[in-house]
C-alpha cells in the first residue's frame, strides 16, 4: 500500500485517475490497527482495479481535516480525484469497505 503524506496526497489522490481508496489511521487507534491487515488484503484483491493508500494522521492532521476526516478509522473512496464515499467508525468492518469498493470497480 502506498504511504501518503501532505507532500504526495494531491498528486496520488486528487490528481489521480480511477479509484483511490485512502485509509486514514493513527498509531493510537486500536480499531485502525485491527482493520489495517484486512485493508491490505483488499488492496491485493483489487490490485490493478483500484489504488490503495494509507495516511497516518500524525503530522498530517490539517490534511485529514481538509478531507472532513474527524474520526478514525476512516476509509475514503475517491474516483478521478473526487471524494465519493466516506466510511468511518470504531465498528467499521472490512466487509463494508469491500462492498463499497466493489461499487466503483
Amino acid at each position: 500500500m502506498l504511504e501518503l503524506n501532505k507532500d504526495n496526497f494531491e498528486e496520488e489522490v486528487l490528481e489521480s485517475e480511477g479509484i483511490v481508496v485512502v485509509d486514514f489511521w493513527s498509531e493510537s487507534c486500536d480499531p485502525c490497527l485491527e482493520l489495517m491487515p484486512e485493508i491490505e488484503n483488499l488492496a491485493e484483491k483489487y490490485e490493478g482495479q483500484a489504488k490503495f493508500a494509507k495516511l497516518n494522521i500524525k503530522g498530517n492532521r490539517r490534511l485529514a481535516m481538509s478531507q472532513q476526516v474527524m474520526g478514525l478509522p476512516s476509509i475514503v473512496i475517491y474516483q478521478d480525484g473526487e471524494k465519493q464515499e466516506h466510511l468511518s467508525g470504531e465498528d467499521l468492518e472490512a466487509s463494508e469497505v469491500d462492498e463499497a469498493v466493489a461499487n466503483y470497480v
